[in-house]
């Protein structure tokens, strides 16, 4: 894998650029789809042949334009950068493609000999998946903690809420870029929320009150970027309201950790068990079945999602609340 300059012709368009090879098949919107809050996430934008997305570097805010090209076998990844934190933007962006994410270990025939059928044909045919690892823990925990205990959609319409009110247009956003991309509210930002906008927004006073815990230790949560990925879960579970599925939702991201299991979902346990065995099962019942992937149990996971199974319907949905009416 290695990093080369892009064009002039295509560089001079922004503030920095790079080329990336993947060395191998890669797909940029299965390996970067996980860090989308669903398809209306402010911070990201599809273009015809191109994804866009916008953060903040510890030197400022980025856009990043992102192109694949080349052969399937083989491509290509070109990457420009708008904004004050383009350099450092550019540095982290190999890892946040998956350039670190070793899937030799899961690939040997000796390990697929213990797979599920299904979980081998799905990386058959997913040979382009990374996992990504950003590094920016602020940016994947805020919207993680909105996640807890409700439904996506509830938590997804809150967090574009609070984006589009308190976060800030990305660099070249309407001019070079997308108009309507948005930066995330830095820490400072998020603390200055008033209760009455985390009210209008519809997330209740638990999950305002645990961002808030969090983010006055910011600067201590972005050190553990540099962590290995359990270490850095267990610091994160001291804050009072951070637990092992909002840790392990974050570590999937920050260091593209490929053994954290989102314990406490509503619905993995009960997807996994059906896509294995066919029952329904529990947390621990969950666990049991991934043991003996320990080490690779989110590759399993995540090929699980990827083969298309779909479990039948178990009991009542979780019911969508509206916290704006009371």
């Amino acid at each position: 894998m290695t990093i080369t300059d892009v064009p002039a012709g295509l560089a001079a368009a922004a503030d920095a650029s790079l080329r990336w090879h993947p060395g191998g098949p890669f797909d940029l919107l299965q390996t970067l789809g996980t860090l989308m809050r669903g398809n209306g996430d402010p911070a990201f934008a599809q273009g015809p042949a191109s994804l866009w997305m916008s953060f903040t570097t510890p030197e400022g805010p980025v856009t990043l334009r992102l192109t694949v090209s080349g052969p399937e076998g083989d491509p290509t990844v070109d990457v420009q950068a708008w904004g004050s934190g383009s350099a450092a933007a550019l540095r982290a962006v190999p890892r946040m493609l998956g350039c670190d994410d070793d899937w030799s270990a899961f690939d040997h025939p000796d390990f697929h000999a213990t797979l599920p059928r299904m979980v081998v044909e799905a990386r058959r045919r997913n040979r382009a998946v990374r996992l990504p690892a950003t590094g920016r823990v602020v940016d994947s925990l805020v919207p993680t903690i909105l996640e807890q205990k409700v439904t996506v959609i509830e938590a997804r319409r809150g967090y574009r809420y609070l984006m589009y009110r308190h976060g800030t247009a990305a660099p070249g956003a309407g001019t070079v870029a997308p108009a309507g991309l948005m930066v995330q509210p830095t820490p400072e930002q998020w603390l200055k929320v008033p209760s009455w906008e985390w009210h209008k927004a519809g997330v209740g006073p638990q999950r305002s009150g645990t961002v808030m815990r969090a983010l006055r230790s910011a600067a201590a949560l972005e050190r553990l970027a540099a962590e290995p990925a359990a270490e850095a879960a267990a610091k994160m579970q001291t804050i009072p309201g951070i637990g092992v599925w909002t840790t392990a939702e974050v570590v999937q991201r920050t260091h593209g950790c490929p053994d954290s299991i989102a314990v406490g979902d509503y619905h993995l346990a009960a997807y996994v068990g059906a896509a294995l065995t066919g029952r329904r099962t529990d947390d621990a019942g969950m666990l049991r079945l991934l043991a003996p992937w320990a080490g690779h149990r989110q590759r399993v996971v995540r090929m699980i999602g990827l083969s298309g199974f779909r479990k039948p319907t178990f009991g009542p949905r979780m019911t969508i609340q509206d916290h704006r009416r009371h």
